[in-house]
């Protein structure tokens, strides 16, 4: 069960954010803020896995790093009004792990919640290529039998994006959801240091993940 904090200035967004989490069997609610003066001592008092966050009217860049990184942080979900701007890169930097722009629909946003709680990325798909190069390396950590840390679903998928096929016909062969096609495309970019699809199969075969 993924333990979730909705924070949003608004009382119908809170409880429509509420509602959709709830419907989930996956998710739980916690707790919920109003804004970010009370965001950060529900979060020490609550100890959520994610916080899904709609503060609008708040300063966006606010938000950055007032929940704190390290081990113990929860995982943070922006819903903007802007989710290809300037203040989107450096939220990345500081620990925002998905932003969606405020319209998305109600299974982008648990799709996203279930995405960034098992360790991948979220982003807006007009926004990838430009926020994914804002994003602080990640470790290439290998385990004793020394291949990487893709999963067998991303080493799946990157070997779909060796064929050239498109997330659409992805999604149609694995059985997914487009949008999950896109959230481990962009996890594969991450650990594979890669800014393109090419790049990151050409990666791939190098460290041996994939045969071409």
């Amino acid at each position: 069960m993924i333990r979730v904090l909705v924070a949003a200035t608004s009382a119908v967004v809170r409880a429509g954010l509420e509602a959709l989490v709830t419907a989930n069997p996956a998710l739980a609610v916690v707790g919920s803020s109003s804004g970010i003066d009370t965001l950060v001592q529900d979060v020490e008092t609550l100890q959520p896995d994610a916080v899904l966050v709609d503060l609008e009217g708040e300063d966006e860049p606010a938000l950055l790093g007032v929940l704190g990184v390290g081990p113990q942080a929860p995982v943070i979900l922006v819903l903007s009004d802007d989710p290809q701007g300037e203040w989107a890169s450096e939220a990345l930097r500081s620990g925002v792990r998905a932003i969606l722009p405020r319209e998305a629909t109600a299974a982008e946003i648990v799709a996203a919640v279930e995405a960034v709680a098992a360790g991948l990325i979220v982003l807006h798909p007009d926004a990838i290529d430009i926020l994914l190069s804002a994003l602080p390396p990640v470790p290439r950590v290998q385990t004793a039998t020394g291949h990487q840390t893709l999963t067998p679903r991303e080493v799946e998928v990157l070997e779909m994006l060796a064929e050239g096929v498109g997330n659409k016909t992805i999604a149609r062969r694995l059985g997914i959801s487009e949008h999950t096609v896109k959230f481990h495309v962009g996890s594969i970019f991450t650990k594979l240091h890669a800014s393109s699809r090419t790049e990151a199969v050409t990666l791939g075969a190098r460290q041996g993940l994939i045969l071409l």
